[in-house]
């Protein structure tokens, strides 16, 4: 898959993604509505992950950080 298509699919579930309490912690969940190449790849890079049946996956914190840097080398803001 195109690096970009994914760095750019990562910039996208993050900036759709919300907070949502998951018992002890916090995490940033989205909707899986993006190419199911794309979030395969990006789970097996540990950048995202959830349960394949759910119709949302949730940000790591390693995915967090990632999209943020797209963030600012696409967008050229930070958060």
């Amino acid at each position: 898959m195109d690096e970009t298509i994914k760095e750019l699919t990562l910039l996208l579930i993050y900036l759709t993604s919300w907070k949502e309490d998951a018992g002890l912690v916090k995490v940033q969940r989205s909707w899986k509505g993006y190419p199911f190449d794309a979030l395969d790849e990006l789970n097996e890079e540990g950048y995202i992950d959830g349960n394949k049946r759910a119709k949302s996956v949730y940000l790591t914190e390693e995915g967090l950080s990632k999209a943020k840097e797209f963030m600012k080398k696409y967008i050229g803001k930070e958060e």
